[in-house]
């Protein structure tokens, strides 16, 4: 059985750990970080939207305004993601693959889970209450499209019953 640990800033020691405790010890681990190209975009965006108002590239006023952004953005995101998972696989302890990839992080997540026995991934919406609003849009994609089962772990101790939210009105 291949096993999938959607891993992402803030949360993945939760989803790691659920690897260790859940995944059968003959596994294979395949730890996941997808970076959204969609922030280093953006500033490759405004850098030439704004830079191509004023005065030519040769022309400006100080030489850091030469560089574009996205390109540090993506440098930093890779390291990045390459030091959130080597961390990772130490927590685990055990042989895993390290998987990295780029794109619209939900889609990307679906898409590394074809053929995969599990999904492990850490919710990531408001964590002080039960509820659906506990999950975000990325991770709640992924938990409808998966095309596997899906381990959906708290990143710290779950908040007490007593938070679930009222039925709606229109129901008794």
């Amino acid at each position: 059985m291949r096993v999938i640990a959607w891993l992402v800033e803030g949360t993945w020691p939760a989803c790691v750990d659920a690897v260790g405790a859940h995944a059968p010890e003959d596994a294979e681990v395949v730890l996941l970080h997808v970076s959204d190209a969609g922030a280093a975009g953006l500033a490759h965006g405004a850098f030439a939207g704004l830079l191509g108002r004023g005065h030519p590239l040769g022309h400006l006023p100080a030489e850091g305004w030469q560089r574009d952004p996205g390109d540090r953005l993506e440098a930093l995101g890779g390291s990045s993601a390459a030091a959130l998972l080597d961390a990772a696989a130490r927590r685990l302890g055990r042989p895993c693959a390290r998987a990295e990839r780029t794109g619209r992080p939900e889609r990307e997540v679906v898409a590394a889970c074809e053929g995969a026995g599990l999904l492990v991934l850490a919710r990531d919406g408001d964590r002080s209450r039960l509820g659906p609003h506990s999950l975000g849009p990325a991770v709640r994609f992924a938990v409808d499209h998966a095309p596997c089962p899906v381990l959906l772990v708290w990143p710290e101790p779950a908040p007490p019953l007593g938070t679930i939210p009222p039925p709606p009105p229109h129901r008794p």
